[in-house]
């Protein structure tokens, strides 16, 4: 399938059977996984299956790694790590929000050959925004090139951990929330309304097809150890998603102050 085809299919599939239980869940359409505030919806498990089934059937010899799929299969992500071709799908990045009524959620694939994400997709249904990625070729909100703007004075860092938000690194600002979404927070960075975000969960789907889209932007992800990202790594003990490579070096420098650490 070529880069539209993929925008496309995660459009449809988000029209057909996301957003129109969006404000609209009924009593039995939410339930938990692995704790209450783990949540997942029928909207999650429906889109999931959806573009499962179009990507295996296209690419039949890739492994795809779908959220809620990994949750059912305890050895999916261990054959993920190996997969020479593979697919990461988060059919609804930021379920909480989407639970809550919040638009602030989104649709995300990443595609992943030779351990390298090559491409990538977020669909922002409510916000009606398509951020692509192909390494090499760029980072595209809607059609025009996204290259993220120069960091200016006080850098802006966002993390999801509740713990560290009001902490200040170093001298830096203190941390401000995320977005909860990762398929808001990334493009965020690359337009920079943040300049930094601190994670200390790193699943493939949440992370993996931002990755992309913020390194082609000129923006650069890498572990709390020094390395570049790689999803298909074993897991990190934590991200630091940055505007540019001069700001993830500042910025993870400064992540042993951080409590917990």
């Amino acid at each position: 399938m070529d880069t539209d085809s993929v925008l496309r299919l995660l459009q449809e599939v988000a029209a057909d059977v996301i957003t129109p239980r969006f404000r609209r869940l009924a009593e039995g359409d939410v339930s938990s996984k692995s704790h209450p505030g783990d949540l997942v919806t029928v909207a999650d498990r429906e889109a999931e299956v959806r573009i499962t089934e179009v990507l295996q059937r296209e690419y039949p010899a890739a492994l795809v790694l779908g959220e809620e799929a990994e949750a059912a299969d305890a050895g999916l992500q261990a054959r993920f790590r190996d997969a020479e071709h593979a697919f990461t799908v988060d059919p609804v990045d930021g379920t909480r929000n989407f639970v809550k009524g919040s638009p602030d959620h989104a649709v995300m694939v990443a595609e992943l050959r030779g351990r390298e994400v090559v491409r990538s997709w977020i669909w922002q249904p409510q916000h009606e925004r398509a951020y692509v990625a192909e390494r090499g070729a760029g980072a595209w909100c809607n059609g025009e090139r996204l290259t993220r703007p120069p960091v200016g004075d006080g850098l802006r860092g966002i993390t999801s951990r509740r713990g560290w938000i009001g902490r200040a690194l170093g001298t830096l600002r203190t941390l401000e929330l995320t977005w909860t979404c990762c398929g808001m927070d990334y493009p965020c960075i690359g337009e920079g309304a943040a300049d930094y975000a601190l994670y200390k969960k790193t699943k493939p789907w949440d992370h993996a097809p931002g990755s992309l889209l913020l390194t082609e932007a000129g923006g650069f992800v890498g572990t709390f150890r020094g390395e570049p990202y790689r999803p298909q790594a074993p897991a990190p003990a934590g991200l630091v998603a940055a505007a540019d490579r001069a700001t993830y070096d500042v910025v993870r420098g400064l992540v042993p102050t951080l409590p917990g650490m």
